[in-house]
């Protein structure tokens, strides 16, 4: 089975998903809402940053006046507080944190509705290709009639469900 159409003209198109995005006041509205929820996490780091700032002082300050006892248990609450400074910033915005989880619950219907809609476009216009420009340019839409996943797996000596 082959999908290769010989002499077909190819229509491509393109669409900027940010300005998309934008143009939608719901997206603008979820996106206020996490930014708010943001600037009070990152509130929340400068508090701790200007604690652990303030003992740092306070300890280079007095540090000849401590007993081998207290300078090292002032040590130690200093290096707790920078651990929990860092366990805050990865909790809300690591990798796995909350800020990416709202992120994805809040925006992530809407961009679906996007894509949606850029493919029902591009299918009523027949349009074979669809990019988005926004950001790193990747492919949004494709007429499966272009698709060679089984040609190659064929190629690779691999079966697939289609045969």
């Amino acid at each position: 089975m082959s999908t290769h159409v010989a002499g077909q003209d190819q229509r491509m198109g393109y669409f900027e998903s940010d300005l998309i995005l934008e143009s939608i006041p719901e997206y603008n509205s979820l996106q206020q809402q996490l930014n708010a929820i943001s600037n009070q996490w990152e509130a929340e780091i400068q508090r701790m940053e200007a604690e652990i700032s303030e003992l740092q002082e306070e300890f280079e300050s007095k540090e000849i006046l401590y007993t081998d006892e207290i300078r090292n248990q002032r040590k130690q609450e200093i290096e707790n507080k920078i651990s929990a400074k860092e366990q805050y910033v990865a909790q809300k915005f690591g990798p796995n944190g909350e800020y990416f989880t709202r992120q994805k619950e809040l925006l992530e219907p809407i961009q679906r509705q996007v894509f949606a809609a850029v493919r029902a476009v591009a299918q009523r216009q027949n349009y074979d290709y669809v990019f988005d420009r926004s950001g790193d340019i990747y492919m949004v839409y494709a007429n499966n009639a272009y698709n060679l996943n089984d040609e190659i797996l064929e190629e690779l000596g691999i079966g697939t469900d289609s045969e």
